[in-house]
């Protein structure tokens, strides 16, 4: 029974490896260009660094009066102004239950909607984009639905894209809002082409966006079941090949007389185990059967805005840009929220990442302090409010990375307050300090998820993120370690499928 049960451990193994090394490999590789290139995004920062200035002396209408020539309809899920659609002032106005995201941009001057972006307006919003480079000239390059680097999710309310050449420097391509005209992304060639052996690689991005793209997560959910199964199955192998007290014939603990079998033995023995984390994590970045989702959320962040977002008497932007609290700044976008006491606030937002909150009907500055945020934040949940922690650094499940990766370039903002309800899965509420705004929620899954993923995956965690280059060595090394081990499996598993198919010839000669 033993006999049969290694037998069938050593083929199980062995085919299991014949079948995903190559991948294995492929993943290693694409890990460690994902430290230094991330998939093409838009930051928040870069997003307001390219956007023009708001001018102070500018004609607008007020949002409300904006909403009503265009036929816009309250109340609205979020309403922004900017420069962005082909360098005009311009309201975002995204309506409240909007299934789709879809964000209607309405001219500031006059209320009239801009309606789907042409090619020109894509044009004059690239031009926009790259003021001050006059060495460059954009041209337009057509229209895409989903392309090798769209396939986020998010960018499914601006669909079709339209796609500008920057012509400059770096080859900077720009993805334009088919509906707002909005630059809402940039990839240079540089990072375009480090992302065929990076993110789109790893993520096998390849099953995207064709026929195969339905059945993508399944089979990154199935190859990733099949890789734990090899590297557990390798492991057991391993041990019991290893010979820890005696050593065989050769002089050596492992049986294998072959280089290229001795060092898959060797390595497999040191490196299974991160090779095993590494899968097992990827495997859990899929949420796969839904795991970390909570079938009932303890808080209810509708309730933040619980009618939706209603302007009726905020002020002209002119007045706000001309207030004393903004006068000597720079301002890029005006962002209009329900603020914690259920007053209208908006929040100017400059090229620094500076930002400054204002009464949106007086232009009076706002701030809130940790009672009044308390006060709001019970107003959420069912559940009782049992702890708060005022944040002014990042701790273990609040913190930072960099812009380029997976869960970078969103921003995270300190101060900021952490809620703890006494519901039966302690959910925890972080609320922007400065803003009041909500930031996001975490129950005990996603806490779960943050270990199992994050930790586990990217190694985030802090005594390393924040000694560069020690986390950079530790990946690279671990990295160079499960690519030994995957490409001499490679190599083996050629070479058998060489032998296999030289002894099916001679066979079929013979016969």
């Amino acid at each position: 029974m033993q006999a049969s049960l290694k037998r069938w451990l050593f083929l199980l193994h062995r085919w299991l490896g014949v079948a995903l090394c190559l991948l294995f490999a492929l993943w290693f590789v694409s890990g460690v260009v994902m430290m230094y290139v991330g998939y093409p995004k838009l930051t928040e920062a870069e997003r307001l660094a390219h956007l023009p200035a708001l001018d102070p002396a500018s004609t607008l209408l007020a949002p409300q009066e904006a909403l009503r020539k265009a036929g816009v309809t309250q109340p609205l899920a979020e309403l922004r102004l900017n420069m962005g659609s082909a360098g005009r002032a311009t309201y975002l106005a995204t309506p409240q239950g909007a299934g789709t995201g879809k964000t209607i941009a309405i001219d500031a001057a006059t209320g009239q909607p801009l309606g789907p972006a042409s090619a020109q307006a894509a044009l004059a919003s690239a031009r926009s984009y790259m003021a001050g480079n006059a060495a460059a000239e954009p041209s337009y390059a057509g229209t895409v639905t989903e392309d090798a680097f769209t396939h986020s999710r998010n960018l499914d309310a601006h669909r079709p894209l339209h796609v500008v050449e920057l012509g400059d420097a770096a080859g900077t391509r720009l993805y334009v809002s088919g509906s707002t005209a909005q630059v809402v992304r940039d990839a240079s060639r540089s990072e375009r082409g480090w992302n065929y052996v990076g993110a789109w690689l790893h993520w096998l991005y390849p099953l995207r966006g064709g026929l195969w793209d339905r059945y993508w997560a399944d089979t990154v959910n199935g190859l990733s079941l099949a890789g734990i199964a090899l590297a557990l199955s390798g492991t057991v192998v391993g041990i019991w090949r290893w010979r820890f007290a005696t050593r065989y014939r050769s002089g050596r603990r492992t049986p294998y007389p072959g280089r290229m079998m001795r060092w898959h033995h060797v390595s497999g023995l040191l490196f299974a185990a991160v090779t095993l984390t590494w899968i097992f994590s990827g495997l859990m970045s899929m949420n796969p059967w839904k795991v970390f989702d909570s079938p009932r959320r303890a808080v209810d962040m509708k309730l933040w805005q619980p009618e939706g977002l209603t302007l009726s008497n905020a002020v002209p932007p002119a007045m706000l840009l001309a207030s004393g609290e903004l006068k000597q700044q720079t301002v890029r976008e005006l962002r209009w929220s329900q603020a914690p006491g259920s007053r209208l606030q908006v929040v100017a937002h400059s090229a620094n990442g500076s930002r400054q909150v204002l009464d949106a009907a007086t232009g009076q500055a706002l701030s809130y302090d940790k009672e009044q945020l308390l006060a709001a934040a019970a107003r959420l949940s069912q559940a009782p409010v049992v702890d708060s922690q005022w944040l002014t650094g990042y701790d273990f499940y609040y913190y930072a990375r960099a812009d380029h990766t997976m869960m970078g370039g969103s921003g995270k903002p300190l101060p900021v307050l952490r809620v703890i309800y006494g519901d039966e899965r302690r959910t925890w509420l972080h609320i922007d300090a400065q803003t009041g705004q909500l930031l996001g929620q975490l129950d005990q899954r996603q806490r779960l998820k943050r270990w199992l993923f994050a930790l586990l995956h990217s190694w985030d965690w802090l005594p390393l993120l924040e000694r560069r280059p020690l986390w950079d060595g530790v990946l690279i090394v671990l990295s160079l370690g499960g690519l030994l081990l995957s490409g001499t499996g490679v190599v083996v598993g050629w070479r058998r499928l060489r032998r296999k198919a030289a002894f099916s010839k001679k066979r079929a000669a013979s016969a």
